[in-house]
């Protein structure tokens, strides 16, 4: 049976943090497969992918994958929860996968310590955390407290709850037992600044800050390994990069304006009454910055917030993310190697519960799942939203035209 490395990225942009990872996963695991399952043009905490989904297929096989396959939109922009649960369903489709995480803690075991407490949700646990939620907090922060409370020893636990890896990381773990997947975990301890490992003894910066540095016209050259860098750059000289999600303000702020309250009552993460505040907010401010702060409290984060935006950009509802939970995701193949293609003649088979996307035409013409239907809708709305950010050639309906990538 074949050994098969996956990785869960969105590569926004693919760095030298992220080469690291993918080669050291490599070197320990020495799988005969690597897989990638990758954010399409729009990503977890709300926000824009830098450049489209089809460069970053060229540059994940260009450095050794030998497949990519995208994560639905409905997962890619949703909680981490939803996010982590949606990768590992299609990692199920794969026999001896292991899912290679980076992590703040690099700890497995401490981890999963955490994702056992959140998946059995002890009596004890949950009472605590009503409580904290009574004060106003924010649920990760009402969370935060309540493990910590629950797990009665801070000095262990405090930074692990407080890094954005880790917290995938344990989302990951969970979603594991909850679907009781075959899928082995595994993490590496994230290297977030000074120098590598790697053979060219290159910077590290996250992909925030890299991001951060091209809005401020700031050179990224050692911050990304070569291939990477050059197919940025020409995205950059095509005017195809969208540096966030500020890019499609006056579409979101149109969007919301047209909306009635009640229709974003029933976008995705607006609970309590959020709508009202929402709808107050896009009558009154005319760009999103102003909108975000308007909005913005210790109950309602940013990166919530956020998430909302898009939801109402893409039209995505609660139905919509409760129905994702319901279906076993499609495989929608965005490249493979050559090697790669002997994995995916094996997907083939007819008797396997997640369909294989190769072509959407054929998919949306023959497949009769609604619910998956209407997932493949909101991908290609996605990409059809993403492109109007372009300066130029901004050409919709890419996911019919766009061929299947083959290195």
């Amino acid at each position: 049976m074949s050994k098969i490395l996956a990785i869960v990225a969105e590569y926004n942009p693919f760095h030298n943090g992220h080469l690291y990872h993918l080669q050291k996963s490599k070197e320990i695991l020495n799988p005969d497969y690597s897989i990638c399952i990758m954010s399409g043009n729009f990503c977890e905490r709300g926000d824009t992918s830098i450049i489209n989904k089809w460069s970053k297929t060229e540059i994940a096989l260009r450095y050794g994958f030998d497949l990519v396959i995208e994560l639905p939109v409905l997962y890619s922009i949703s909680s981490a929860e939803n996010f982590a649960e949606g990768s590992i369903k299609i990692l199920d489709a794969f026999d001896d996968v292991t899912l290679s995480f980076g992590s703040e803690c690099g700890n497995l075991d401490t981890l999963d310590s955490i994702a056992k407490v959140l998946y059995n949700e002890p009596k004890k646990y949950t009472t605590i955390l009503t409580h904290e939620l009574s004060k106003g907090l924010s649920y990760p922060k009402a969370r935060e407290n309540s493990l910590l409370l629950y797990l009665n020893d801070v000095r262990k636990y405090a930074n692990i709850l407080s890094n954005p890896n880790n917290i995938l990381g344990i989302e990951y773990l969970k979603a594991i037992k909850k679907l009781k997947s075959k899928v082995t975990p595994f993490t590496i301890k994230r290297i977030d600044e000074g120098y590598n490992s790697l053979k060219v003894q290159d910077k590290l910066a996250s992909g925030t800050a890299i991001r951060n540095l091209i809005k401020n016209n700031k050179d990224v050259k050692d911050l990304m390994p070569t291939p990477s860098y050059n197919i940025l750059i020409d995205s950059i000289k095509h005017s195809k990069i969208i540096t966030d999600i500020s890019i499609f303000e006056k579409e979101i702020i149109y969007t919301l304006r047209k909306m009635s309250v009640e229709e974003i009552a029933n976008l995705q993460d607006v609970t309590e009454g959020l709508e009202n505040l929402i709808k107050q907010a896009v009558n009154s401010c005319n760009n999103l910055e102003d909108l975000i702060n308007f909005i913005k409290s210790k109950r309602y984060t940013r990166s919530r917030i956020q998430r909302i935006l898009l939801y109402a950009l893409l039209n995505i509802t609660k139905k919509d993310i409760r129905d994702s939970y319901k279906v076993t995701p499609y495989i929608r193949v965005l490249g493979a190697s050559n090697y790669g293609k002997s994995l995916l003649s094996k997907l083939s088979n007819p008797k396997l519960k997640h369909p294989v996307v190769t072509s959407v035409k054929k998919f949306m013409d023959t497949n009769s799942n609604k619910i998956l239907k209407n997932m493949m809708e909101k991908d290609i709305l996605a990409s059809n939203i993403y492109t109007l950010g372009y300066e130029f050639d901004s050409k919709a309906n890419l996911d019919y035209t766009k061929k299947l990538i083959i290195k």
